[in-house]
């Protein structure tokens, strides 16, 4: 009998020992395994994954990728378009819509930052001011340092017109913590403390294409139940609801290949690439190989003068961090942009360098457009080695609304020349009448004389006017020394009032006119200004207004309480009338001032609107210019009599 128990006790053993060894293999995946990622995305605000969905969707449902994403906000500060929750409660219901979107396009693991959605800028530093960056840095190289992804995606940080100040920022963000990641010394507690080591990420690129070394990923194969990755990512970013995203279904530009920017890498840079994973077969505990100095760009036979314009201190500022990142190679062809007061001389800065070891003589000479003027048109120099000459030209545009002028600089010395050119964007300008103190008579012979600004369709900002009964504007401006008095007489064939009384923000989703002061005139962000957001009538039938990414943002009637507002309907649209004293605008407004000025009227015809639904089909300035609102720098100027 003894044989026979000991038979089935080395049964029941063997049993349960090939039990245990099967449940160990199929053991989920644990510990650090379990936080190993491919990719890691960082954006500003949910939806910001939108310019790479269908890249996303490749690697995560095509090729079985592990993608992270880290978002800088829950993006509270924006619009609505769905429902009147507004800050942090609209802050949860885009989580949600993110949940469902990345869900969708597999992304299996997402963070918050905890940044402050504030409002719409396009300024980097600006948002850098307002956002706890060295908390967001250390939450960013935490997560990376637990995460090792192979790949860091994220957004363009050049100051570019019509870029968001906060997308910019989540690029700066990455960027640092790339770097960071790999550092010992930086947040060294993370590593002493927390069971975790350095990690250096293997590429980090940019969306969009900048410098010489880019990728190009393609959307049309077919990664799950018969649909392309451009196809799934039309129905993941239709839940950002929103945001006015529930049309993206079926979008076809999301079958378009995506293009990335090689910004760092541990390996050899290419001009072109198919597979942002190409080269990329180090072990994941080989933690920090050393990033590959990207190629030098072939600007032929080096010049002994260096030649720029100096441009708006946000450029000036990013081309100072980009240096400092070692990404000059994707920042080195940002072009030198400048605003110019049409009509009027202007002074542009030069800067000129000897790189060369010996003094260098020659001439400056200035192209530009036709019509434009320039004084000097040459300048003699004389450069000793390893000095920067800086000097001042003028530059007049003609007078009206002209089109941006490229100037061209070219240095020859020697035998040999180098050269330079900037974008130089043309404001129009305006005098402001001065009326006896106490008010205005609307009705006066005065009134009736006063020369208005004129918006027309071509005056684009966004979108399309079909004509002057489409959309345009006339506007009249007169001040007492104490207040604006302002008449804007607007065309619209389809006046619409969906905005419920108690929605009053986010003005661009309806009809509406954005009002803009800038007491100091040319401010690089538009936190010192006033900006006010008029709905000429909500739904109610009531004129209702909320200041907007401005020195002091919410309804009027908390903000500016002493601003005055009228509308009424006209034959051919609708008329606001303003009063807003100088005291809720700025400091140190006084006759003689000149100012930042701006009107942006906003248009959408859909007649059966739902509340608060997003309709906005143009914007038209009287400075036109995409992103304008957020760039005071390019408003108009305005003389006050």
């Amino acid at each position: 009998m003894r044989p026979a128990v000991y038979r089935t006790f080395a049964s029941i053993l063997f049993a349960g020992l090939c039990c245990a060894l099967t449940a160990r293999a199929e053991d989920p995946v644990q510990g650090n395994a379990l936080l190993k990622t491919d990719i890691l995305g960082v954006f500003a605000h949910p939806d910001d994954e939108t310019g790479m969905a269908s890249t996303l969707a490749h690697y995560a449902l095509g090729e079985g990728k592990t993608i992270l994403h880290a978002y800088c906000t829950r993006g509270e500060g924006g619009g609505n378009m769905v429902g009147t929750h507004y800050g942090p409660s609209l802050g949860i219901m885009r989580e949600l819509e993110l949940r469902d979107c990345l869900t969708q396009l597999g992304v299996r693991h997402w963070y918050f930052l905890g940044q402050l959605d504030f409002a719409y800028t396009e300024s980097i530093w600006a948002t850098l001011k307002r956002w706890d960056k060295e908390g967001a840095l250390e939450q960013l190289v935490r997560i990376i340092r637990n995460h090792r992804p192979e790949i860091v995606l994220t957004m363009n940080p050049a100051p570019r017109p019509g870029q968001h100040g906060h997308h910019q920022a989540a690029g700066v963000l990455a960027t640092e913590a790339v770097r960071l990641a790999a550092d010992p010394e930086a947040f060294p507690l993370q590593i002493q403390r927390e069971g975790i080591d350095v990690w250096q990420v293997r590429k980090l690129y940019y969306g969009g294409a900048m410098g010489n070394h880019q990728a190009q990923i393609e959307s049309t194969a077919v990664v799950r139940d018969g649909l392309t990755a451009g196809q799934i990512a039309g129905q993941a970013l239709s839940h950002h609801r929103s945001q006015g995203f529930g049309r993206m279904r079926g979008a076809a530009w999301l079958q378009l290949p995506r293009t990335f920017s090689l910004v760092h890498s541990v390996v050899p840079f290419l001009a072109e690439e198919s597979d942002l994973f190409r080269g990329l077969d180090f072990s994941p505990d080989h933690l920090t190989p050393g990033l590959v100095q990207p190629p030098a760009s072939d600007t032929g036979d080096e010049d002994d003068v260096s030649i720029r314009f100096v441009t708006r201190p946000a450029i000036e500022r990013y081309m100072v961090w980009a240096k400092e990142q070692g990404i000059e190679h994707v920042s080195q062809a940002f072009e030198a942009d400048l605003p110019v007061v049409a009509g009027e001389w202007n002074d542009v800065a030069l800067d000129l360098g000897n790189v060369g070891s010996a003094t260098v003589e020659g001439e400056l000479r200035l192209t530009i457009p036709k019509d434009w003027m320039v004084d000097p048109q040459w300048v003699p120099f004389t450069i000793k080695p390893g000095l920067n000459l800086g000097m001042t030209i003028r530059v007049k545009p003609p007078k009206g609304l002209p089109e941006d002028g490229t100037i061209q600089l070219t240095a020859k010395y020697d035998g040999k020349e180098s050269s330079a050119e900037a974008n130089l964007h043309p404001v129009p300008t305006h005098r402001i009448a001065r009326i006896a103190e106490g008010g205005l008579d609307w009705e006066s012979p005065f009134w009736s004389r006063v020369v208005p600004i004129t918006i027309l369709p071509e005056h684009r900002v966004q979108g399309e006017s079909t004509g002057l009964a489409d959309s345009s504007a006339q506007i009249k401006m007169a001040h007492d020394r104490s207040a604006f008095y302002v008449q804007i007489d607007v065309n619209d064939d389809q006046v619409v009032s969906n905005i419920a009384p108690n929605d009053i923000r986010g003005h661009w989703r309806s009809d509406s006119v954005e009002f803009c002061l800038d007491a100091k005139g040319g401010s690089e962000d538009s936190f010192s200004t006033y900006k006010l957001g008029v709905f000429p009538f909500d739904a109610a039938g009531q004129v209702r207004a909320a200041r907007d990414a401005d020195a002091n943002q919410g309804p009027v009637e908390e903000t500016a309480p002493g601003t005055e507002m009228t509308s009424e309907r006209t034959d051919d649209g609708y008329r606001l009338r303003l009063k807003i004293p100088f005291d809720e605008v700025g400091e140190g407004i006084e006759s003689g001032s000149r100012m930042g000025f701006n009107v942006i009227i906003y248009d959408g015809d859909k007649a059966d609107a739902s509340p608060g639904e997003n309709i906005n089909e143009s914007r038209l300035a009287w400075a036109p210019r995409s992103g304008v609102q957020g760039r005071p720098e390019d408003w108009g100027r305005i003389d006050l009599e």
